[in-house]
């Protein structure tokens, strides 16, 4: 199992020094400040991933590499102090993954020679970090996460009509997904019943609500309902009705099934771009963002059972993984 850095609280962003982060200690070399805005598996995937990608290429911390790492906790307010302090520390570059942090530390770097490398953005361009031909704003580019909205609507099992959908209306990768969905849905004799929350603590409530009147529950990447997803998939399992993930660690913990994508790879993506920033090779601001482009099928059987849906014949056969356990961590 990898290993999980511990995040970083807003009171103790504060409280230490300007020139101190989380992670290995000061080597020569070069010094990258991570930003994640959220503490869970697909996150944590792409930030493990981002690290092996660059030791591929021979940026390896502990060696050439000091890595500052800090966890928003999905507080945008954070994700900007860290931002600022990596400025202030004056690091080599910024990887910041997921958009709220993605743009924070945009914002942060635009009057300074800083490159910002994103990760798990799932719409750089109407989160402001991408034109729409996909060249950069500024000094920053990265990997998006989009995800596959006409293979996960296929996947949907054919005899429900009504999608639930549960969104943060803050999270602009959120409602850019939204409109995706609700776009493509109606080639599929689907129809999404969308449902907005603005914090965590609505979540509970929002899903109880939303699960009523739904068939089955369509989970996105949203950073605050993915810390939320066993809410999620409490309110629905009472109900009799799926969720569907958006990507593996989802299926992982209770999700039916995914036609997702794999955030390590993700993150390898994103840390052999970042390697030719670093080494010169290339600017970020000349670099168009990337797309993991062929999605996965993933399939929790043990999840399927626990409301009693039966697969389609072949269906957990054809998945490129499939499992028998819910794993919550």
């Amino acid at each position: 199992m990898r290993k999980k850095l511990a995040a970083i609280t807003l009171a103790a962003i504060t409280a230490m020094s300007m020139m101190t982060g989380c992670g290995s200690q000061k080597t020569d070399g070069y010094t990258i400040g991570i930003s994640q805005f959220a503490e869970h598996g697909s996150l944590d995937n792409c930030r493990e991933g981002f690290l092996a990608g660059l030791e591929e290429e021979g940026i390896k911390e502990g060696e050439n590499l000091t890595v500052m790492y800090d966890n928003a906790q999905t507080d945008t307010g954070t994700s900007s102090t860290i931002a600022d302090k990596y400025v202030s520390s004056k690091v080599d570059m910024i990887c910041a993954i997921a958009t709220p942090s993605a743009m924070s530390a945009y914002n942060s770097c635009m009057n300074t020679d800083i490159p910002v490398i994103y990760t798990a953005v799932s719409d750089p361009v109407s989160a402001g970090l991408a034109k729409e031909d996909g060249t950069s704003v500024g000094n920053i580019t990265g990997t998006s996460d989009a995800l596959a909205v006409s293979e996960q609507l296929q996947m949907i099992r054919q005899d429900a009509t009504k999608i639930g959908i549960l969104y943060t209306t803050s999270e602009a990768n959120s409602v850019s997904t939204i409109e995706e969905y609700k776009k493509y849905a109606p080639d599929y004799g689907f129809e999404i019943v969308e449902s907005g929350i603005n914090v965590q603590a609505d979540v509970e409530m929002a899903a109880v609500n939303l699960a009523g009147k739904v068939d089955c529950i369509n989970n996105l990447t949203d950073n605050t309902v993915v810390n939320a997803l066993q809410t999620v998939i409490n309110a629905a399992t009472q109900a009799g009705i799926p969720v569907f993930g958006s990507e593996v660690e989802q299926v992982k913990a209770g999700c039916v099934a995914s036609m997702g994508l794999e955030y390590f790879e993700l993150g390898k993506q994103t840390g052999r771009m970042a390697a030719k920033v670093l080494k010169g090779e290339a600017k970020a601001s000349d670099m168009n963002y990337e797309v993991i482009s062929e999605p996965s099928l993933y399939v929790n059987t043990a999840a399927a059972q626990k409301i009693g849906l039966t697969l389609p014949d072949g269906f957990a056969d054809g998945a490129y993984q499939s499992f028998d356990e819910i794993i919550v961590e």
